[in-house]
């Protein structure tokens, strides 16, 4: 979950930066729509005024995205507009290069279609360039643009908050009378306006420099390459140097343009369709098209903390049970019931009878030496009726308290022969005449000496 401002603007992610502040992407709580919240970075008188002055604009137009809400929180200021997702025509240009002549004057006649309602405010703009005419999102249908960032506007006969000679805008889209401290005035858009057109139609930003310097020495020069001439005609009239020659409002570049566009060519059929899509990308998680997930929603998948214990520590899982062992209580030889015999499993390689004459384990000596002579066993020794059953074998000498554990026994088909003492035969005469020969071998070694 975002951070709640003045609790009704969710900020959720940043998606720009201007001049004094950072532009979000946020949930308005009361409208139920996302929308595009400016906040201000700084909060120094001066900049504080140009917030406050361009927040107080209101317009409504279709190509002009003015704030339309405003809120303080503590130290905090932001206002709020329409949220523009198909980016500025910065980045159109930067995916397509120079754009078709009908697609560019297309959307120079929605700028300024908008930027006469401006100026029908009394309001000169001051800084249109391409970063902040923004369009919606169209795909390749009929583009939908928007004039935006009002930051450094101002209404004719206002103060000026710049100092004398002082310069406000953007290097390269500023009119020869700004350079030269002129009053903001309406012609300095239209200016900047028709250096958007030439870098539309040409794909990358024109030298305004030497363009006005040209105009001053030889004139209006001829139509750039790739521009038509009808076209070309009206651009020039919005960059005429004199800002006495050129044109004096949008609404009569307007008429202009749309003159121009009847003499156009008609397009091609290799001529490449330009498409407007989402620049911003898609919400993060958490939020949906209808705004912010429910609580229980965004913690479905996450398991809960594990809950501290008495002593402050946290509460481990218990071990894994160990498998089922089947436990073995001891008995005393011969004596107690026979342990239970588990059930065979199916396929199961089934225990051999034991032969005539092989000892049990756990048998006494006496039942021994019965199993290996032949004679049928004797019963065995009962023990005492007061006497436990794990004492009633008979201790050994040498350890009275304690019980022989019992042997394993396998009897012999017949009696064992007795085994001599020493190697065999096969290992002990070899040994010995080698050990024969080494004596000889000593005593001629003696003799010779």
């Amino acid at each position: 979950m975002g951070e709640v401002f003045a609790g009704r603007y969710e900020l959720i992610d940043p998606i720009g930066r201007g001049g004094v502040g950072a532009v979000w992407r946020a949930w308005d709580h009361r409208r139920r729509r996302y929308v595009a919240a400016k906040v201000l970075q700084q909060s120094d008188a001066h900049t504080l005024l140009r917030f406050v002055r361009e927040q107080a604009l209101r317009i409504d137009h279709p190509h002009v995205l003015a704030p339309a809400s405003w809120a303080a929180d503590d130290d905090k200021v932001l206002f709020t507009m329409d949220l523009v997702a198909g980016g500025s025509l910065a980045h159109v240009i930067g995916d397509y290069g120079a754009l078709p002549p009908r697609f560019v004057c297309t959307l120079l006649d929605q700028l300024l279609s908008g930027l006469a309602a401006v100026h029908a405010e009394g309001v000169v703009h001051r800084d249109i360039k391409p970063a902040n005419i923004l369009l919606e999102v169209t795909g390749t249908g009929r583009p939908h643009l928007r004039l935006s960032d009002f930051g450094i506007s101002m209404r004719k006969g206002e103060p000026r908050l710049t100092e004398t000679n002082y310069v406000v805008g953007t290097p390269g889209y500023f009119a020869p009378e700004q350079l030269m401290g002129a009053e903001p005035d309406f012609t300095a858009d239209l200016f900047a306006v028709g250096l958007v057109g030439l870098y539309l139609l040409q794909g990358r930003r024109p030298d305004s420099q030497a363009l006005v310097d040209h105009f001053m020495t030889y004139g209006t020069p001829s139509a750039p390459r790739g521009v038509s001439e009808p076209l070309w005609q009206v651009l020039a009239g919005l960059l005429q140097p004199d800002p006495q020659v050129r044109f004096k409002t949008a609404t009569g570049a307007r008429k202009a343009l749309n003159a121009a566009v009847e003499l156009l060519p008609e397009p091609g059929p290799d001529e490449e369709q330009v498409e407007i899509f989402d620049q911003i990308g898609p919400l993060p998680a958490g939020f949906g098209p209808n705004g912010p997930e429910p609580a229980g929603d965004r913690q479905a998948a996450a398991p809960p903390p594990p809950s501290p214990s008495e002593t402050g520590s946290f509460h481990l899982p218990p071990p894994p049970p160990a498998p089922h062992q089947p436990v073995v209580t001891p008995q005393a030889p011969g004596y107690g019931p026979p342990p239970a015999q588990a059930a065979p499993q199916p396929g199961a390689p089934q225990p051999r009878a034991p032969r005539p004459g092989a000892l049990q384990p756990g048998a006494t000596p006496a039942v021994a030496s019965a199993a290996r002579a032949g004679v049928p066993a004797p019963p065995p020794v009962q023990p005492p009726a007061h006497g436990p059953a794990s004492f009633a074998q008979t201790p050994t000498a040498g350890a009275p308290y304690e019980q022989v554990p019992p042997r394993s026994y396998t009897a012999q088909a017949g009696p064992v022969p007795a085994r001599r003492p020493g190697p065999p035969a096969k290992v002990a005469v070899p040994v010995l005449v080698t050990a024969l020969v080494c004596f000889a071998v000593g005593i001629w070694a003696l003799i010779s000496a």
